[in-house]
C-alpha cells in the first residue's frame, strides 16, 4: 500500500517540503503526498510588511497551491485542520465557507501514515487590553492588505480635503523585532512614494511613525552590533524609537504604556511576540508548551507520537547542548524541511531517522530602499557584518532562494526577468 503523507500548513516550510517530496516520492509512486491549507495561494511571510506598505503587489508574487501541486506531483486540499484521531490515523478538516457563509467545501476526513504539522505561528498580543480590538496584525496576506487599504484610505481622504488643512497621519508599531523594524522603514518609503504620485496633502514629514519596544533595544533577538546601526538608521529616517516601553492598553486612538505615556495613533500595528495556533493545544494528546508549540524530539517527531512530525514556528525543537529551542526563523524552517524530505524517505524504508541540528547562517534586516544591515555566518567566513547595498542584495537573494526551492532555477530566472521588465510599466507602490 502506498505510504500516505499529509502536510498541514502551506507556509514556506510546508510548501517546500511538499514540493521536495512530490518531486521524489510522489513522482515515483513511493508515497502519496497531500498538502492542506486554508488558502488557495501562498506568499512568503517575511514579505508581508512590504505588502502592508504597498511596496509589493501580493497578487503578482503569490503562488497557487493547485498549480504547484500539478507541477510537482502532490495533491492539494483546501481546508482547516479541526481534529485528530491518532488511533485511527485520521485528521478532520472543517467545512470551508464562501464569502456569503455558504458551504464551499464540506467537512471531511483524511487518513495518513505520516502526518507533518507546519502551521506556523501568529502574533502574540499577550492578552493586552484592547490590542485585539484596535490593532492590526501581519500574520496573513489578508491582514497585510487590510493595513495597506487603511493607509491608502487616509491619503485618499486627505487628497479630497481642503487645501488649507495640514493633514497628518500617525502610525504606532508595537514590537521592534524584524517585522516592526522593516515595516517602519517601508512606511517611511511609502510616504515619499505616495507624495511623488500626487497624494501629497500628507507631506512625508507629516507621517509620524513610532516604534515601541518593551525591551532595552531594537531587534532584541539579534546581536547588539546589528541592532545599534538599525536604531540609528531608523532615527535618521525620522522614526521615533521608544525602548523599555511596554504597552499596557490600546484604545481606539492611542496606545498607553505601563509608565502612563500616551502615544496617539490613527493606525496601530502589533508585531511583538509569537505563539502557535491555539488549536494545537487541544488536539488529541500531543504535548505543547506555554505558547502552544508542539514539543518535538530532535528527529522532529512529536514527543507522544512517532507518526506525527512538526516543524517551523509551530514546533518547540530543542537545541542540543543548550537550554533553548530552535528560534522561530525562516532559515530554521527551510533547514527542517530539507531534513524531513530525507527523513520521510528513510521512514518508508524502515531506517533510523537523523536528528536536526540548527545552523545559524546569520541575519539580515531590510530598511526598505534606504539600506540593509546584518551578518553572515559560515564555516569559511566566520561572522561578517554587512551594511548598505551589499546587505540589501543578500537580503533579496533570500527570497530568490525560496523561489528556487519551489520553482527551480530556470523558472525563478524567468520570474526575475519578468519582474525587471515590469518595473517600467507599473507604479513603484501599489495605489489601490
Amino acid at each position: 500500500m502506498t505510504h500516505r503523507i499529509i502536510i498541514v500548513g502551506g507556509g514556506a516550510g510546508g510548501l517546500e517540503l511538499a514540493t521536495r517530496l512530490g518531486k521524489t516520492l510522489g513522482k515515483r509512486g513511493t508515497a502519496s503526498i497531500t498538502l492542506v491549507d486554508t488558502n488557495l495561494t501562498h506568499i512568503w511571510k517575511p514579505l508581508l510588511h512590504e505588502v502592508a506598505a504597498g511596496s509589493l503587489n501580493s497578487s503578482e508574487d503569490e503562488l497557487n497551491y493547485v498549480a504547484q501541486a500539478k507541477w510537482n506531483h502532490f495533491e492539494f486540499q483546501l481546508g482547516r485542520m479541526s481534529g485528530l484521531d491518532r488511533e485511527q490515523k485520521k485528521i478532520q478538516l472543517a467545512a470551508t465557507l464562501d464569502e456569503e457563509g455558504r458551504e464551499l467545501v464540506p467537512a471531511r476526513v483524511l487518513g495518513y501514515d505520516s502526518l507533518v504539522i507546519a502551521v506556523g505561528s501568529t502574533t502574540n498580543d499577550f492578552g493586552t487590553e484592547g490590542a485585539a480590538q484596535h490593532c492590526l496584525f501581519l500574520d496573513t496576506r489578508k491582514q497585510a492588505e487590510r493595513f495597506h487599504q487603511q493607509l491608502l484610505n487616509h491619503y485618499l481622504r486627505a487628497h479630497a480635503g481642503q487645501t488649507d488643512v495640514v493633514e497628518k497621519i500617525s502610525v504606532a508599531i508595537v514590537g521592534a523585532g524584524a517585522t516592526g523594524v522593516e515595516l517602519a522603514a517601508e512606511l517611511h518609503n511609502a510616504a515619499h512614494e505616495l507624495a511623488a504620485y500626487g497624494l501629497d496633502r500628507i507631506k512625508p514629514e507629516n507621517m509620524h511613525i513610532t516604534l515601541i519596544e518593551a525591551g532595552p533595544r531594537v531587534l532584541p533577538a539579534l546581536p547588539e552590533r546589528i541592532g545599534a546601526p538599525v536604531h540609528k538608521t531608523l532615527e535618521k529616517l525620522g522614526v521615533t524609537v521608544l525602548t523599555n516601553s511596554a504597552v499596557s492598553e490600546v484604545t481606539a486612538d492611542a496606545l498607553i504604556t505601563s509608565s502612563g505615556q500616551v502615544i496617539p495613533a490613527s493606525l496601530k500595528v502589533w508585531a511583538a511576540g509569537i505563539r502557535a495556533p491555539g488549536f494545537l493545544k487541544d488536539i488529541d494528546g500531543l504535548e505543547t508548551n506555554r505558547i502552544n508549540q508542539l514539543q518535538v524530539l530532535p528527529t522532529l517527531q512529536t514527543t507522544r507520537d512517532d507518526n506525527i512530525f512538526a516543524f517551523g514556528d509551530c514546533a518547540a525543537c530543542p537545541q542540543p547542548g543548550t537550554d533553548r529551542n530552535v528560534p522561530p526563523r525562516a532559515q530554521a524552517a527551510h533547514q527542517q524541511a530539507s531534513l524531513l524530505a530525507k527523513s520521510l524517505k528513510l521512514r518508508i524504508e524502515g531506517k533510523a531517522l537523523p536528528s536536526y541540528k540548527y545552523t545559524d547562517y546569520g541575519s539580515l534586516i531590510s530598511l526598505s530602499r534606504f539600506s540593509a544591515v546584518g551578518n553572515l555566518m559560515g564555516n569559511l567566513t566566520g561572522s561578517v557584518m554587512l551594511e548598505g547595498w551589499l546587505a540589501r542584495m543578500f537580503y533579496v537573494s533570500l527570497y530568490r532562494m525560496h523561489q528556487m526551492a519551489l520553482y527551480g532555477v530556470f523558472r525563478t530566472a524567468m520570474l526575475m526577468l519578468g519582474s525587471r521588465i515590469g518595473r517600467g510599466t507599473e507604479p513603484r507602490l501599489k495605489l489601490h
